[in-house]
């Protein structure tokens, strides 16, 4: 659907384990100022207060009244029906809480929950990423379109979403993308977000210099392996390039079964010129038994943000073949590739428009 002059607003809520940032969205942007309200993640009486705090103060605001509330939400949860589980950064919920229903009684609005991996691909295929994709192969003259996302958030954890022709993946039981769960290739004991997030950039970074502990943020690591900062600076390139090795595993599994252009965002994405070369390299690699070697993947994987791969990209082997028994062409490409790339957007607009567009298509569906 053409969401950008659609006049319905949707109350939304970007929920962290401190501080809860609630906004009104109408057209796909944020109409009024973001306002801040502590979690109080230990107290659930007074969370749940705080929640339906921020969007009464929303709805004082507008002159209007809104269509929805839909917002990101951390798991495990039950999305669909609004009920989030046992949450380790919100120890509040515990044992199930129906925190969908209750604002629908709060508010008589219909409210969607998910997860911010799922809405942040949501935004990035719907207005983001996969648009300017698309876009730009059409200005190149190629004929090629892609249809499906891989959303990657980078940052506290290691998040995804899947957005397969317009349809957000969710999964039978609310689980879809769980890709933290993939099994760490450095460490086959632990799952991939110990190799994946801002954690594993400050831990390897500790290991390579030979420091106990780090309190480095990822921000001055990427610093000192530019040699703005004093620091080991071998030991910082490393910890990024095994990060990028790691997710460049992480993306292979998943572009196997997806098959689509992939997009990264959050806060460790903005030192993607340290760990994107390591991700095509991972992503290009073989698989070798006896005197045979074969592709990793079926795709020629390009990083985006390399101008030339870039370019190579659109290009793809565009070309024009005859139609048999006529003098008819056809356009054809036959190269099958796989596009990588850092969100434009960034991860909280994506998050936000993902909501939005999330929630007027579900009362969209109802409406029919």
């Amino acid at each position: 659907m053409e969401m950008n002059n659609d006049q319905r607003i949707v109350l939304t809520l970007d929920a962290g384990g401190t501080n809860f940032v609630f906004s009104a969205i109408q057209n796909c942007k944020n109409i009024l100022e973001p306002i801040h309200i502590s979690a109080n993640a230990d107290n659930l009486d007074l969370c749940l207060k705080n929640i339906a705090d921020g969007f009464r103060q929303l709805q004082k605001q507008l002159t209007e009244k809104a269509v929805a509330i839909s917002f990101a939400f951390p798991g495990p949860a039950d999305y669909p029906n609004g009920i989030i589980g046992d949450l380790g950064n919100l120890p509040a919920f515990r044992g199930g809480v129906a925190l969908g229903p209750y604002l629908e009684e709060q508010f008589a609005l219909p409210v969607f929950i998910n997860n911010d991996g799922n809405l942040y691909a949501y935004g990035e295929a719907l207005k983001g990423y996969l648009p300017f994709v698309n876009n730009a192969l059409t200005e190149s003259g190629n004929p090629k379109q892609f249809k499906n996302l891989v959303g990657i958030t980078l940052g506290t954890g290691f998040g995804a979403g899947i957005v397969h022709d317009g349809n957000l993946l969710i999964g039978d039981n609310s689980n879809a993308a769980e890709v933290w769960l993939f099994r760490d290739i450095h460490d086959p004991s632990r799952n991939m977000e110990e190799s994946i997030s801002i954690r594993a950039i400050q831990k390897s970074y500790a290991d390579e210099s030979g420091l106990l502990s780090t309190d480095y943020s990822p921000k001055d690591i990427f610093d000192i392996a530019q040699g703005q900062k004093e620091g080991n600076s071998k030991a910082a390139v490393k910890a990024f390039e095994q990060m990028g090795k790691a997710l460049g595993e992480a993306i292979a599994n998943l572009s196997t079964i997806i098959d689509g252009v992939v997009v990264v965002g959050g806060g460790l994405a903005g030192a993607h010129s340290l760990f994107m070369p390591s991700v095509i390299e991972a992503m290009n690699a073989s698989y070798h038994w006896g005197n045979n070697e074969n592709p990793r993947l079926a795709t020629a994987n390009y990083n985006l943000e390399n101008t030339e791969d870039f370019k190579r990209f659109l290009k793809g082997k565009h070309t024009q073949i005859r139609i048999p028994g006529s003098d008819k062409t056809i356009a054809y490409d036959p190269e099958k590739r796989i596009g990588v790339g850092v969100s434009k957007l960034g991860a909280s607009e994506a998050i936000a428009i993902g909501a939005y567009i999330f929630a007027l298509n579900e009362l969209d569906k109802f409406s029919i």
